[in-house]
């Protein structure tokens, strides 16, 4: 995925608790200016924002989900007609996630279309039932399309759409893709959750506008081979995760902690197979992956805490200036449900921008609470994205 790369391991340092003292930000000016900023704003933390922070110690467990498809190798797609992902899926649950760009320049820069399409290859009608959807127009603002795929994917519930498909045809999964003309260098961002009742497959092709997906289909034969760059394309039986900090509880008095999950190092990529060889594939960044995070909480010295994210990666290249997410919040004194971050700006930029999540708010007697939210490794930008509590004083 566009402007991405990866911590390699170690860069993140968990040996001792970076204290708001130890980064000479005084404690009073950092929960002034948390406990007073708008949800989903960028907030400005001169001298305090670390690496180093102490990282939360957790536990991930497997859970139920869908059969996963993740379409980003090619991420830019220089034929200008080719299948690009062929993945074969059994009846159930399907999750498919769409991430590729006209990249077309050779005999020259050309409008496209970029569709998916699915294929009947049982011995009885098929029905497909989307359960998800959410389709972005084409567009070269990969930020903006990234978060807001993501959002219309968490807020979408679609219900009462069935279609049939006969044995050995094909239909598009998205019509929308259908319609879409992708200019140069656009980026196609679709993120879909479906039901099928017989095996199938499921493609990603680039041709002409105007051409259909399922005619396309029979026609083009190349299938472009995976290069194992970019997030990767591949079928994958596991997408849904719970992060839980059994026997960690985040207790105010020890001092700011960070989540660090979808680094490629203590949480390791997703790991399945590509096109009917089965070859050995990774989702490197865990895009269209869910974590469900519920974390144990108290205070013990009266404090709050604030949820907050940055992007500590702005310094590596030139693809990692800029940062943008979208997460579900379930708790917290602010409004819950699906926010983009930031939601005053597009982007947060670097170091000392930080985007504020959430606040919450001290028991009266200091008992154990829970921290409850869904995030998903943001499209568009380079991982991982740390997730850090910081004590405030909610009082002053």
């Amino acid at each position: 995925m566009k402007m991405r790369s990866f911590f390699m391991a170690g860069l993140f340092c968990a040996a001792s608790c970076v204290s708001i003292k130890a980064q000479g930000v005084d404690a009073k000016s950092v929960s002034s200016i948390l406990s007073s900023a708008r949800q989903g704003s960028i907030v400005k933390l001169p001298g305090f924002l670390s690496t180093g922070f102490n990282e939360i110690e957790y536990k991930k467990v497997i859970q139920p989900g869908p059969q996963f498809i993740i379409s980003d190798d090619p991420e830019y797609i220089k034929e200008p007609e080719a299948i690009v992902l062929e993945e074969h899926v059994q009846p159930g649950s399907v999750r498919l996630y769409v991430y590729n760009v006209n990249g077309v320049i050779e005999p020259n820069k050309m409008d496209r279309k970029i569709t998916a399409v699915i294929k009947n290859q049982g011995k009885e009608n098929m029905s497909v039932r989307m359960l998800k959807y959410s389709s972005q127009p084409p567009s070269a603002n990969y930020f903006q399309i990234g978060k807001q795929g993501l959002a219309d994917f968490f807020n979408s519930e679609v219900t009462g759409e069935v279609r049939i498909v006969k044995p050995g045809e094909a239909i598009p999964i998205d019509k929308q893709l259908e319609k879409n003309i992708v200019k140069y260098d656009e980026l196609v961002h679709g993120f879909y959750q479906f039901v099928v009742d017989q095996p199938a497959s499921v493609y990603v092709l680039q041709t002409s506008p105007g051409e259909k997906g399922e005619a396309a289909l029979k026609r083009i034969k190349k299938l472009i081979p995976t290069s194992h760059m970019n997030a990767g394309r591949g079928l994958f039986p596991v997408c849904n995760y719970k992060i839980t900090n059994p026997g960690h509880v985040v207790d105010t008095k020890s001092g700011v902690a960070q989540l660090i999950i979808a680094d490629g190092n203590n949480d390791k990529w997703i790991q399945g197979t590509v096109g009917s060889a089965k070859e050995y594939a990774e989702n490197a960044g865990n895009y269209g992956v869910f974590y469900d995070i519920n974390l144990k909480w108290k205070s013990t010295d009266g404090r709050g805490l604030a949820l907050v994210t940055w992007n500590p990666r702005s310094a590596d290249n030139k693809w990692c200036g800029a940062m943008a997410a979208t997460m579900v919040l379930h708790s917290g004194k602010y409004k819950q449900g699906t926010i983009q971050l930031p939601s005053d700006e597009l982007v947060t930029k670097s170091d000392p921008e930080a985007v504020l999540i959430q606040v919450f708010e001290p028991g009266k007697s200091g008992e154990e609470q829970e921290i409850k939210f869904t995030y998903s490794p943001p499209g568009a930008s380079c991982l991982p994205t740390p997730l850090v509590l910081i004590p405030i004083d909610l009082n002053k």
